[in-house]
């Protein structure tokens, strides 16, 4: 893989820390700002609302502008974003700075899909997928944990600093990796911005962005609110929630690593197997989260499942918009974080039913069952209607 495959990567990384780090933070904002926790993880969604908004605005606009600069400016307005949030008096103050900074990560991640499917040959895109987004699943190994371990010792602002510093060595990496020049398909010839909308109208792209979507917030769902499962179901000490964040990133670089080598050749059998173990597991989890062994085991699993099956989905939309390469990108990162900003919306109102603080792992087996449901019905229909979803193109 490229050089500045990788490079981009630690930009992402950063960003990832940022989208993920709430997980951990979220008591302590709510405390600090006054409000309650549901109020509080209403800021995971104003990100993704964000990141859904921007990415086809920007993708547009930065369709004049070389990736380089496209790419830094991003980092820069993310920097400042953060550095606003750090310093917000009020939960109002804190939910625009976060809209801000998923705009400038909407541009960036939907300029790097783009870049880096252009870095490889064309049945490569899997891998250089995986190898972008192993910068989320690190953030989640190490930034995310790291967050919550600082935040518990120097409070949540401090958190945000640390990802506005955090990003200065990522935009010194975009002008030392990325070359200043267009990227290849930058340099071809290309459709103007309303074939590429009208490229973008296929069905399939539809139904499997719809998929990534669903299976995105399922996740979210869960993962948002596993700080109160772990201090309140599980009974364990706050120390123990970096602990439970880390097995979940270490599962997601996991299934996000396996997705990258199988997701060009065999998404079917991914998608089918993984989906089917992830409908077993988030209710298996909500049973069993009172349970320290269990909840720590199955925190890692469904990382892993998660992130194979929606790092495959977002591999099939990059190849279902093939023929819409300013777009691409911002299909992918719209359909993550669609369902970024549903899942965690809706769990937090099954924070206040008879489940509990189980309610969002209910949500998530819900969920995940409509995947399954539309995956099924895409797959009965008749073959004209669903030819290459099995090949790379």
């Amino acid at each position: 893989m490229p050089l500045p495959l990788y490079l981009l990567a630690v930009a992402v990384f950063a960003m990832g820390t940022s989208e993920f780090m709430l997980a951990g933070l979220l008591p302590a904002i709510a405390s600090d700002l006054d409000v309650t926790v549901g109020a509080a993880g209403a800021l995971t969604s104003a990100f993704a609302i964000g990141m859904v908004v921007g990415a086809p605005l920007t993708a547009v606009l930065a369709r004049a502008l070389p990736a380089r600069w496209g790419l830094l400016g991003s980092v820069l307005l993310f920097t400042a974003a953060h550095g606003a949030g750090a310093t917000a008096p009020n939960l109002a103050v804190l939910l625009a700075t976060r809209v801000v900074a998923a705009l400038a990560n909407a541009a960036f991640l939907a300029l790097a899909l783009t870049t880096a499917a252009a870095l490889v040959p064309a049945d490569r895109k899997g891998r250089a997928l995986a190898v972008l987004l192993s910068g989320t699943t690190v953030a989640t190994v190490i930034g995310v944990p790291a967050g919550a371990a600082l935040g518990s010792a120097l409070g949540w602002r401090a958190v945000f600093w640390a990802v506005a510093a955090l990003c200065l060595p990522a935009a010194l990496g975009v002008l030392a990796g990325v070359p200043g020049g267009r990227a290849p398909s930058e340099t071809a010839e290309r459709p103007a911005v309303r074939a590429e909308f009208a490229r973008l109208r296929s069905p399939r792209l539809g139904t499997v962005m719809l998929l990534a979507a669903l299976v995105n917030a399922a996740t979210f769902a869960g993962f948002t609110y596993l700080a109160p499962v772990v201090t309140a179901t599980a009974g364990l000490d706050r120390s123990w929630v970096p602990v439970v964040l880390v097995l979940f990133g270490a599962g997601s670089f996991a299934g996000v690593t396996t997705a990258g080598r199988l997701s060009d050749r065999y998404p079917v059998p991914v998608l089918a197997t993984g989906g089917a173990l992830l409908l077993a597991g988030w209710p298996a989890l909500a049973l069993l989260a009172d349970r320290p062994a269990a909840l720590l085991a199955l925190v890692f699993v469904q990382g892993a499942l998660s992130f194979a099956v929606g790092g495959t989905l977002i591999t099939r939309v990059l190849y279902e918009a093939a023929g819409a390469p300013a777009l691409a990108g911002a299909c992918a990162t719209a359909a993550l974080n669609l369902g970024a900003a549903a899942g965690p919306l809706a769990a937090a109102a099954t924070l206040t039913g008879t489940a509990g603080a189980r309610g969002p792992f209910w949500l998530s087996a819900l969920l995940i069952a409509l995947a399954l449901l539309l995956a099924a019905t895409a797959w009965t229909a008749p073959r004209t209607e669903r030819g290459g979803t099995e090949a790379g193109g």
